[in-house]
């Protein structure tokens, strides 16, 4: 059984869902790690505190996260942890509901208390580390979130419940945001939001991606920037240019149709057509030779019909 001692406390991250989450687990540990009463660990073995960055999206990831959480409430129960705390998007819709079921949870905290969780753990939230995040995902590559929540009514999806509504970061806070991780041997950055086409908007009244993109890409030292859940509808096309002309921004596009049939897209409250998708899909590529387009499609949504699929 582990004792408590007054040497700086060992915490491991554990992070889980998506990319998001990934950096919610970076800024997460950079302030940990700034507040100099904390050492972070990749072994959970070697901590005293672990720290779960839950998903809460979809029903395998809900039961992920509800695993590991079990997991690790074992492990308090036995003696090997002294603290467990679950956070993330399964804490913020479901917390409720599971702090009864499982007392071993010392804390869950929703997607918007990193303060109240740093305070706990007796750490001040810094807004000057946000240059110091490091990549947890590799050496060379580091995933940068432009925005927080959502301003979709996508009838299948329950971000805009967990994350809120859409909140841009400021241009100015993304760049020192990178000049840090360029800093620290990132080659390239990936763009990343619940919907990065909205950036901008509630902070200058305009969608902004295009100039952000263009001011990051001058950046000493970025070799590539990708860009990705780039929604179709309402797609700024002002970020082709900038594509074309800036050789580190990748030709490339992470673009989520999820269907093509009319009924379900309206059923889906996408908010645009087959005919329309296909005119931008149509633009992108005319626009920038040799484009490479990533999606991702949605089957068996309520009210689908076999010649949807078709």
């Amino acid at each position: 059984m582990k004792t408590k001692t007054h040497k700086p406390n060992k915490v491991s991250i554990i992070t889980l869902g998506c990319s998001k989450n990934t950096v919610d687990s970076e800024v997460l540990q950079s302030q940990l790690t700034g507040g100099r009463v904390h050492s972070v660990h990749e072994d959970t073995a070697d901590a005293d505190t672990i720290i779960i960055n839950t998903c809460g999206f979809i029903d395998n990831a809900k039961q992920e996260s509800i695993d590991t959480i079990l997991q690790f409430a074992e492990e308090k129960k036995a003696g090997r942890i002294e603290n467990l705390i679950v956070t993330g998007c399964l804490s913020e819709r479901y917390k409720e509901d599971l702090s009864p079921e499982i007392p071993e949870v010392d804390k869950w905290y929703g997607t918007f208390e990193l303060p109240q969780l740093l305070n706990h753990l007796g750490v001040d939230y810094k807004k000057e580390l946000l240059g110091e995040r490091k990549s947890s995902v590799s050496r060379h590559y580091a995933y940068m979130k432009i925005s927080e929540g959502c301003d979709r009514p996508c009838s299948f999806c329950a971000i805009p419940l967990m994350r809120g509504k859409h909140v841009s970061k400021s241009i100015d806070e993304l760049v020192a945001e990178a000049k840090g991780l360029v800093r620290d041997g990132i080659k390239e950055i990936m763009l990343i939001a619940q919907d990065s086409t909205y950036y901008g908007i509630d902070l200058y009244g305009e969608r902004r991606l295009h100039e952000l993109m263009d001011r990051l890409s001058d950046i000493e030292g970025l070799e590539w920037l990708r860009l990705h859940y780039a929604y179709p509808s309402k797609f700024p096309f002002e970020v082709l240019p900038i594509m074309n002309s800036k050789p580190n921004i990748c030709k490339y596009l992470d673009i989520p149709i999820q269907h093509i049939s009319d009924n379900v897209l309206k059923t889906m409250r996408r908010g645009i057509t087959k005919h329309r998708t296909e005119e931008v899909l149509d633009r992108i590529k005319a626009e920038v030779s040799g484009i490479a387009l990533r999606t991702t499609l949605l089957v068996g949504h309520p009210g689908e019909y076999e010649q949807d699929v078709e």
